[in-house]
């Protein structure tokens, strides 16, 4: 107990010296609180007095204030007074104008109605002058043939040396031994070991020099685009052995299949890209909505048709099998034909870009880049015309007896769309009548850059690929045969013996517009080649309206 006693008086008295440090902490907390009072009273007594310098200040300076603001109200007043005076004098000088104005706008009515008539008068003549345009045009067009070929000539390249010779055989291989003459005659230099050296000549309608550049080559194109929007089916196809610039004519350069191209590289531009942005220019002189375009992509690969621009069913783009048939009418169809409308030349742009990415190509020892496949872009144009102008819009009898069987009466959904809107605002028996005799009538400009041509012994190809050069050779060969049977008008045309001449049926033959661009190689090494593409187009010129010889095609010799 004494201990525990001792314990705890120990502790009481450590708590006396706690309780004792505790109060004297207390003790300094109060008079800071006294002091931080004294000086709240203090700044309460600061603040009152400037509250009160500032009530004065502000008291005094509104006094100023309305003082300044009724005299400026009383100067406005004085002011808008006389504006008002002066905005009276004005209103009745211009009702007086007005009377004067009004009594002018009827003599300008009289005019007018009279300018009318002459307008109308002058538009009836020019529509006249319009007609006879295209009927000769389209004169122009057949005189100079419906079947035109032009040849160009490219620029000895550096794969034209022929790999493994020695350097006297490698200079000769490498030797150019054609050229163009003049803007229509090609010579071909011929020679063989121990026989003196030939000059044989071709003549077409253009020859185009290696210097010649992808402007002059249009120039001569875009008068056939003016026949597509006369009704007249076009097509544009590139014909020559493999490495000749078929490609480079009718795409352009090329990054990867990608037609993508800047500012710079716009004059390098093929007859693709050029003729579409063509079509679109001359259809925006038309009326709004009377035209519109629809683009298909396709490739003949080992005779059978591939659509470039399907998608499946997660929307991605890849080739599927489709077949040509012929219609009731005699006209080539491919069901289920992927067609995209496009509205300007960018979006042919990106669809055909989408195409090319799936082209078959195969590198040989001839070119490490060849298409293995014929590609053919179409670009299909519908016409929407009323049945009473129906005649009038093509002069020729001929060729508006030819599209009055053409014509359709279907319309794509966006065009009924229109139609039933249309209808459905008419407020007159006669706004009805023209609405139900709309009709549209289709043209198609074919595009083709055809695959080439090509010796099997020089293009070294084996296995998959002979197969491939087999059936281009083929599909060639019956292009050649479609030709013949043209030139010699035969009762039946043999288009159906390939897959590619069935799909070119509507552009190749009758009336429709074909031009054949020849791309042949300058070098001795593609001399058979570049007699062989010189022998078709020769034979090619001969398919005239009319008076023509009965000449057999070339075909590829036995081996290629």
């Amino acid at each position: 107990k004494e201990e525990r006693i001792v314990v705890l008086e120990t502790e009481n008295a450590v708590l006396h010296l706690k309780l004792a440090e505790y109060q004297g902490l207390a003790g300094r907390s109060t008079n800071e609180v006294l002091q931080l009072y004294a000086a709240h009273g203090q700044q309460m007594k600061f603040q009152n007095s400037v509250v009160t310098q500032l009530h004065g200040a502000i008291k005094k300076r509104l006094k100023q204030d309305l003082k300044s603001l009724h005299s400026f109200a009383l100067e406005l007043s004085k002011d808008f007074q006389r504006q008002s005076k002066t905005c009276l004098y004005q209103v009745l000088a211009a009702v007086q104008g007005t009377q004067l104005q009004n009594e002018a706008m009827q003599m300008f009515q009289i005019k007018a109605f009279d300018l009318e008539q002459s307008l109308q008068e002058v538009t009836e003549r020019y529509e006249k002058e319009k007609q006879k345009r295209k009927a000769l045009h389209n004169s122009l067009i057949e005189l100079r043939g419906n079947i035109r070929v032009h040849c160009r000539i490219r620029p000895l390249l550096p794969f034209d040396d022929a790999a493994g010779h020695s350097p006297d055989r490698q200079r000769n291989f490498s030797e150019k031994v054609a050229h163009a003459a003049d803007d229509e005659t090609v010579v071909v230099k011929c020679s063989r070991p121990g026989h003196a050296s030939v000059n044989k000549t071709f003549q077409f309608e253009r020859v185009y020099n290696d210097l010649e550049s992808q402007d002059a080559v249009f120039a001569d194109v875009a008068p056939l685009l003016t026949s597509l929007l006369d009704g007249y089916n076009v097509c544009i196809m590139a014909y020559g052995q493999t490495g000749s610039g078929k490609t480079y004519t009718m795409l352009g350069p090329q990054l990867e299949g990608n037609l993508a191209f800047s500012i710079e590289e716009e004059s390098e531009l093929g007859i693709i890209p050029r003729a579409t942005q063509e079509v679109f220019r001359l259809i925006s002189e038309k009326p709004p909505g009377s035209y519109w375009v629809e683009v298909s992509v396709v490739e003949v690969y080992n005779n059978e048709i591939f659509d470039l621009l399907a998608k499946d069913s997660c929307g991605k783009v890849f080739g599927i099998k489709r077949d040509v048939v012929t219609t009731r009418e005699g006209k080539s169809d491919v069901p289920l034909l992927t067609h995209e409308t496009v509205e300007n030349a960018s979006e042919f742009l990106h669809l055909v870009n989408k195409g090319l990415q799936l082209r078959v190509t195969h590198p040989t020892l001839v070119h490490a880049h060849s298409s293995r496949s014929h590609l053919v872009v179409t670009l299909t144009i519908t016409t929407v015309v009323f049945g009473d102008n129906f005649g009038t819009l093509w002069e020729d009898e001929q060729t508006s007896q030819r599209l009055n069987k053409e014509a359709s009466f279907t319309f794509p959904q966006k065009m009924r769309d229109s139609k039933s809107t249309s209808s459905s605002r008419a407020s007159s028996p006669v706004q009805l009548e023209a609405t139900e005799k709309m009709k549209q009538v289709k043209t198609r400009l074919q595009l083709v850059d055809l695959a080439g041509s090509e010796c099997v012994g020089m293009s070294g190809v084996t296995g998959a690929a002979l197969r491939e050069t087999s059936f281009i050779n083929r599909s060639l060969s019956a292009l050649a045969d479609v030709l013949g049977a043209i030139a010699e008008q035969r009762a039946h045309v043999p288009y159906r013996n390939s897959k590619l001449t069935h799909l070119l049926q509507d552009s190749v033959g009758g009336d429709a517009k074909l031009l054949v661009m020849l791309c042949i190689s300058p070098g001795q090494k593609y001399l058979t080649e570049s007699m062989q593409s010189l022998g078709f187009g020769t034979r090619a010129r001969q398919v005239q309206r009319g008076q023509v010889k009965k000449k057999s095609f070339p075909v590829p010799s036995k081996g290629k």
